[in-house]
């Protein structure tokens, strides 16, 4: 069965920038709308990017502008561009399918990578 491998996370100063990685083995992503998602201590986990099957992407209001979602479908990875980093933006951030449906779930969450915005 496979696992999702998030990485790039680090700690950056706030107007820094991060690109992050999702990659997985076992499943070929490009069959699915993948999502970033994040989850802060003490918060729900959250969708801040989509890249759908087509290539379409949208963008929570929040890291509009700021961040750029991609894959490569060769590599079967997931990308995550960030710039202009706020310390909001702190969490750690998963990959996983964007919807979860009863006939077709999300996979298991991986480990997640950490992401710090502080001075």
């Amino acid at each position: 069965q496979g696992q999702f491998v998030e990485s790039g996370g680090d700690l950056v100063q706030p107007g820094g920038s991060l690109s992050l990685s999702c990659a997985r083995s076992g499943n070929i992503l490009s069959a699915y709308d993948m999502a970033w998602f994040r989850q802060a201590p003490g918060k729900e986990r959250e969708v801040v990017a989509a890249i759908m099957t087509s290539g379409t992407t949208r963008y929570d209001d929040s890291v509009k502008g700021r961040f750029t979602i991609s894959r490569d479908n060769a590599k079967n990875t997931i990308y995550l561009q960030m710039k202009n980093l706020k310390p909001e933006d702190t969490a750690v951030y998963y990959c996983n399918k964007l919807f979860d449906y009863s006939l077709n779930p999300r996979f298991r969450w991986g480990q997640g990578t950490q992401v710090t915005v502080s001075s």
